[in-house]
């Protein structure tokens, strides 16, 4: 008895292409010219147009990085410049000043669903 064949689409990338690739990805995105250390969808995409003549759609990229065990990281988005003692002086003095205060309780509900 024949087994089914694979479901779906061939891969258009073999285990070389992939080993290629991820050779690239490891050298950095500086070094193909970006100004920042950080690989997106697009970037790889266009890496693997560049190196394979494949061309990916971003989402698909981000399924090919985690088959070859690459993780979505996200910069913590903090500025260089960001001044820790300044923050904590704002949040001691400013913040309570600003900050909304409960009304008073026992104050009336406007519910349609509470009883008086």
């Amino acid at each position: 008895m024949k087994q089914a064949g694979r479901a779906g689409r061939k891969p258009q990338l073999g285990q070389e292409d992939l080993r290629r690739i991820e050779r690239q990805l490891k050298r950095g995105p500086k070094a193909f010219g970006y100004r920042t250390e950080l690989w997106t969808a697009a970037r790889v995409g266009r890496l693997i147009e560049e190196e394979c003549g494949v061309h990916y759609h971003p989402g698909h990229v981000w399924r090919l990085l985690r088959r070859m065990g690459w993780s979505c990281q996200r910069p913590s988005g903090r500025a260089r410049e960001r001044d820790e003692a300044a923050i904590a002086e704002w949040k001691r003095k400013k913040w309570p000043e600003i900050k909304k205060k409960p009304e008073k309780s026992g104050a009336r509900s406007f519910s349609s669903t509470k009883a008086d």
